[in-house]
């Protein structure tokens, strides 16, 4: 057994980054919380930042990978702190250009003999010179075409086949090979303060190199800095919000002096978003089903200075008990959803999924879907969007929803960015990450039977 301690940020980078890595193994925590804390916890410095987070969403990244390169060098069993450790050196010599191969393992056995003894760290030394001496084996000698792309971009095996049926093995290829490309940091513009333009010069006097979107309007590319360090965030000019998840206050389209709900609304990205679009007339009511999210609904629209939302804990799948029948011109039900969209941002998601648990979340979203036809007017607009690519889940929920529920049509979706119009099917939208670089979302639309139909 080898000795373990308890490490804590003592100004080696991966050191930290182990011992991130190895929380979301054991606890299966959200790695880019894991890292958000870590930074601010030990105010970590700009330079030392970049490496963490490369060391930490890159290892997770490209995990299968690794393991398939590791395989023919480890003997036996290994503790999974020296696993990860392994894991996170080869990545440095495979994909880091600018760390020296030599350097990796030098780092990676003082990190054994520092957390083990010198067996482990001799261990450690002798796998990953044997790697520098021989190479790595190549995934072309996996037969099944399927099977190797998954190893190649390191996604589970039952994830790629189903995909692959799905969408096809091509778009599915492009699709794994950005969710492995780190994320650009979207902001939207609050244009009920500032237009675009004064944000973007507000941006550059703060050194932050930023650039319009040629899709969204309000989105703005960051290509330098961070937003949450900005005076413009601080002072509510911005929100962090990626861009497709932007889509859905677009296409609900609500006007000023609507009223307007948002049934999954925390942490009050879209909720906010939606006031913008209304010009901060009318009113819109934010409900989530855990009342300390409401919190973060609150914070943000405190900073950007919107007064027309209220907030309220509502468990979504029970919403027509407790609000008036037929009293909202507009809904959004951004539904709790697999979350296959966003691995870029959340690689461990790749590795916590199974395949039986999506199986489960299309009860809940027209349990949510059905409250909400009773809560819409008639000629009302309802939008239902979820961060997640899957057919099943997203195209087959809609299909449920307009089996049980004759009074709503499915209408084609206005508003969308011109480069995204094509793209729509039978008023519902897929997106993929390679698309506009954004997280992976799916958006449709529905308006209820009234007088005019």
């Amino acid at each position: 057994m080898s000795k373990k301690k308890q490490v804590i940020w003592d100004g080696n980078v991966r050191d930290a980054a182990l011992t991130i890595l190895l929380t979301v193994d054991k606890s299966q925590a959200y790695s880019n919380l894991l890292l958000h804390q870590t930074i601010e916890k030990y105010k970590i410095d700009a330079k030392d930042r970049g490496l963490l987070t490369e060391l930490t969403y890159g290892t997770l990244q490209h995990k299968l990978t690794l393991d398939y390169y590791l395989e023919p060098f480890i003997r036996g069993k290994v503790d999974i702190w020296v696993r990860w450790l392994l894991r996170m050196s080869l990545y440095q010599m495979q994909y880091l250009t600018r760390i020296p191969a030599h350097a990796a393992v030098n780092e990676a056995v003082e990190i054994a003999k520092r957390r083990g003894h010198k067996g482990i760290a001799s261990m450690v030394n002798g796998i990953l010179r044997s790697i520098l001496r021989e190479g790595v084996r190549s995934t072309d000698l996996i037969e099944d075409a399927n099977e190797r792309l998954a190893v190649e971009t390191s996604h589970p095996q039952w994830l790629v086949d189903r995909w692959v049926e799905s969408y096809g093995y091509d778009k599915t290829r492009e699709m794994l090979l950005e969710n492995n490309i780190a994320p650009l940091q979207t902001v939207r513009v609050n244009t009920t303060k500032a237009t675009v333009e004064q944000v973007l010069t507000t941006l550059e006097r703060e050194g932050v190199k930023a650039r319009r979107s040629e899709y969204i309007p309000e989105c703005l590319h960051l290509e330098s800095g961070q937003a949450a360090r900005t005076g413009a965030f601080r002072n509510g000019l911005i929100t962090i919000q990626d861009e497709s998840s932007m889509l859905p206050a677009k296409v609900l389209n609500p006007q000023p002096g609507m009223k307007v709900l948002d049934m999954c609304a925390a942490p009050g990205g879209k909720t906010t978003h939606l006031a913008e679009v209304m010009r901060n007339e009318g009113s819109i009511l934010a409900t989530d089903l855990h009342p300390k999210k409401l919190d973060l609904i609150e914070e943000n629209v405190a900073r950007l200075g919107l007064d027309i939302i209220e907030t309220a804990p509502l468990d979504g799948r029970k919403a027509a008990s407790f609000l008036q029948k037929e009293d909202y011109d507009a809904i959004l039900v951004d539904a709790p959803c697999s979350g296959l969209g966003v691995m870029r941002r959340k690689p461990d998601i790749k590795y916590t999924k199974r395949e039986e648990d999506l199986e489960s979340l299309q009860t809940i979203q027209l349990s949510i879907l059905n409250n909400a036809v009773q809560l819409l007017k008639q000629d009302g607009r309802l939008v239902y969007s979820t961060c997640t690519v899957d057919r099943s889940e997203n195209e087959g929920t809609v299909q449920a929803f307009l089996k049980e529920h004759p009074e709503m049509n499915l209408v084609p979706i206005e508003n969308l960015p011109t480069q995204l119009e094509a793209k729509q099917q039978d008023g519902m939208l897929q997106v993929f990450p390679q698309d506009i670089g954004s997280d992976g979302f799916f958006v449709a639309a529905f308006v209820k039977k009234g007088a005019s139909n």
